[in-house]
């Protein structure tokens, strides 16, 4: 008997050839296995009943990073069951430019490359670029599929003898490794001034010997990693890691750090047994994790100010690897790049950008081909959320419901910030990995040069584009380009309705499934009343929504402004609350104080005319307004979210969590508004009481729980509701999330939140993705 096994998904790369080789030899199997545009296929020879074991142990056992999605037999062709090969072989790959298979995110190095780089022994005895089927670089090097040697950048780099003897052994972990290297006959390391003159250095192990002393003396590294270019400093050397701060021009968001090992991380925060898994896992993301209090062996002030939680990684190459056992403290591994331009990926690149910003460079010969930010993962109620994906993560395809399979192909452009796009076909998504805020024009570059990369890599013509509705995001203008060059379908796609359905299309659910309720906070995005939405409670499915409810809209005097100078956000609601009477009774208060000192006639008018002041129902304003109350980023903000961050980072400092809330309101209109002057009142009694900061931090947090929760309840109720999404940047902070879904569980409605893909606007594509295919589903 002679069958043919099609295997699809992440099935290239990994070792799947040799692993169905091996199986296929023990049992006697004969026939032969490769790799296509499509997967992996497989002939072969045998009795029935050995043919379906064979099959069952495929899809039971199959390697670390493979992930079959679906396998498919028929039988061969009779001619072909009386000519059975001898033996089982693997053939060479097969293209014919119908590209259908999946890239395999990159790896972290696998325990039995670790333990050839230190065994001094070994062939690999301290080369930095050691790996296998197993482990691994893939989507940074790989410039076209089938994932063979030929298409990704070690290309240039021919085996020597002893590794294409691992290559041809069916019985090695390597055998057909297309990273395969070895000192010999692999890519090279070596550090070089900030003039471009290497040191005399010869070999490996003395270059990172080398640039660990360097990292000791307190000076910054250029490090060429998997998917960029790092820089690295002592996260114990205050005033190296301030020096770094400046000349990158980072004024306050945290920096990631990387540890040596799980020990070396929890000196400085705790880890519980899911974050040790993620943190171990062969993604190796950037886990954020609860910052321990002083253990008398602190990292720097200026790593992570004013921030709980640490961001920290496990070395994920040899090259780290090696280079953080040389260490005694961990290091700050940040972007290779100034501020808001893409991280460098190239020698070249870094030699021009960052010689004002490093001390050294520690390069090597292969190349980066695609440019992978390091994933960023937190533990919040319960499992793992995605917050940033990218290396370790992307671009594993996103499996629909099946009844996306007969969706056109559809190519989503995202949001403006937190960018990424999305190719939808054959009921799979692919999301691209994090590509950064489309505001700068060097991220906007870098979003067009990776479109053009994944769309030639997969083969992918788009039969419609669907953008954020907002007219003025760089996405939104770049889909309209590219559906009037290929001549196919635009649709627009309100901003709070993509986060919607970004998690209704990770849980898995169909087409036509019955609407939720949709509870969207986020920072803001175009609502189809041409207002700024972010605080959003939608009746949603896949083809359309009905807003029911919404924080109360309020002016942004100063438009865009606003999101910068958080006290504008104050001086709206305090207007709200009618200003004179506010001012009058709580005139000897410092924020009061503060406000009188701007040219508030100035600004009353604006909020009251309506000139540059849109109105918003932003949970993320409401958020800066009361941290600017409370004198955090209360002047002006450096990065996205920083005074919501600062502001639960106090809260979580709260002796009493138990707090009760602040009064609100609910109001009794059509779409029903949550109310905050109640709140502010009684705010502005404890702030002028000098009640403490963090006890006032809390009872807020507890006091749009609450209000977000019944508000929620009462809609359910009213709407015959089971299920509730939370979605929206704004649901990364934990304490909003943990306590909303709480109350919704207690009162038994089913809570859908995002896990695999970022809840912020990292998740908009799949979301508008989604939408788009189901409006064309249901044309049909």
């Amino acid at each position: 008997m002679a069958i043919s096994i099609r295997v699809r998904g992440q099935v290239q790369g990994v070792g799947f050839r040799p692993f169905v080789w091996h199986l296929a030899t023990q049992a006697g199997i004969t026939g032969s296995v490769w790799n296509d545009e499509q997967g992996v296929l497989i002939h072969a020879w045998g009795d029935q009943a050995l043919l379906e074991q064979f099959r069952q142990h495929i899809m039971a056992q199959a390697p670390p990073l493979a992930r079959v999605d679906a396998m498919e037999s028929s039988l061969l062709p009779a001619t072909a069951t009386a000519t059975a090969p001898a033996a089982f072989t693997i053939a060479a790959s097969r293209d014919n430019g119908n590209t259908h298979t999946a890239i395999t995110p990159d790896a972290a190095t696998c325990p039995h490359c670790l333990e050839e780089i230190l065994n001094p022994a070994a062939r690999h005895y301290g080369y930095p670029f050691t790996s296998c089927t197993h482990c691994g670089p893939r989507l940074s090097i790989v410039r076209a599929v089938p994932f063979d040697r030929a298409h990704t950048s070690m290309a240039p780099f021919q085996m020597c003898a002893d590794c294409q003897s691992e290559y041809d052994d069916p019985a090695h972990r390597r055998f057909h490794a297309q990273t395969d290297a070895c000192p010999a006959c692999g890519p090279h390391v070596w550090l070089e001034d900030i003039s471009g003159n290497r040191l005399a250095l010869h070999s490996s192990m003395q270059v990172i010997a080398r640039a660990a002393t360097l990292i000791q003396e307190g000076l910054i590294l250029a490090i060429k990693g998997i998917g960029g270019i790092h820089l690295a400093v002592d996260a114990g050397n205050n005033e190296a890691v301030q020096r770094l701060r400046t000349l990158k021009q980072r004024d306050d968001k945290p920096f990631a750090l990387m540890g040596a090992d799980i020990d070396a991380i929890s000196r400085y925060a705790l880890i519980d047994e899911s974050e040790l898994q993620l943190l171990t896992s062969s993604a190796a993301p950037i886990i954020l994790l609860k910052r321990k209090a002083d253990t008398g062996s602190r990292l720097a002030e200026a790593v992570a100010p004013k921030q709980s939680r640490l961001g920290f990684m496990l070395p994920y190459s040899p090259l780290h690897l090696l280079l953080m056992r040389q260490l005694k403290r961990p290091i700050v591994l940040t972007s290779g790049n100034h501020s808001n331009q893409p991280q460098c990926i190239d020698n070249d690149e870094a030699r021009h950008n960052l010689t004002t910003v490093a001390d050294f460079l520690l390069l090597n010969d292969r190349d980066i081909v695609n440019r992978l930010d390091d994933s960023v993962v937190t533990v919040m109620a319960g499992a793992p959320r995605i917050l940033r994906r990218a290396r370790g993560y992307v671009p594993a395809p996103l499996l629909l419901h099946e009844s996306f399979a007969a969706a056109p192909a559809l190519l989503a452009m995202g949001g403006e910030l937190k960018s990424t796009f999305c190719q939808l076909a054959d009921g799979k998504a692919i999301v691209s990995q994090h590509l950064g805020d489309l505001e700068h024009a060097e991220t906007a570059a870098d979003y067009r040069h990776t479109l053009n990369l994944y769309a030639q890599m997969f083969a992918f013509k788009p039969e419609a584009v669907a953008v954020d509705m907002h007219p003025d995001y760089v996405s939104t203008r770049m889909g309209q380009q590219v559906a009037e060059s290929s001549g196919v379908a635009l649709l627009s796609v309100q901003h709070h309705h993509a986060h919607i359905a970004s998690v209704l299309a990770e849980h898995g659910l169909p087409v036509d499934t019955a609407p939720v309720l949709g509870i969207a906070l986020d920072g803001l995005g175009f609502g189809d009343d041409a207002t700024l939405w972010g605080g959003e409670f939608l009746l949603a499915n896949y083809t359309g929504y009905t807003r029911l409810g919404c924080f109360q809209p309020l002016p942004m005097p100063g438009g865009a402004q606003a999101i910068l100078e958080p006290w504008r956000n104050t001086l709206a609601h305090l207007h709200a609350l009618g200003w004179e009477a506010t001012a009058s009774a709580f005139s000897d208060s410092k924020l009061l104080r503060f406000l009188s000192a701007k040219p508030l006639k100035l600004l009353h008018s604006m909020i009251e005319k309506g000139l540059n002041s849109p109105l918003s129902s932003s949970c993320g304003r409401l958020f800066d307004a009361v941290a600017a109350a409370l004198d955090i980023g209360r002047e002006h903000i450096s990065y996205e979210g920083q005074a919501a961050i600062e502001l639960e980072s106090l809260a979580r400092t709260a002796h009493f969590p138990d707090l009760s809330p602040y009064p609100y309101r609910l109001s009794n209109d059509a779409v029903v508004q949550i109310n905050w002057q109640p709140m502010w009142q009684a705010l502005l009694s404890d702030l002028s009481a000098e009640v403490e900061r963090a006890l006032i931090a809390a009872r807020f947090h507890q006091t749009v729980s609450e209000a977000v929760s019944v508000l929620a309840l009462q809609l359910c109720h009213t709407h015959e509701i089971k299920s509730v999404i939370l979605c929206g940047g704004a649901f990364q902070n934990q304490l909003l999330l943990e306590s909303i879904s709480n109350r919704l569980h207690q009162s038994d409605q089913q809570v859908l939140i995002a896990r695999q893909m970022p809840m912020n606007d990292g998740g908009l594509a799949l979301g508008q993705a989604a939408i788009a295919a189901a409006r064309l589903l249901d044309r049909e």
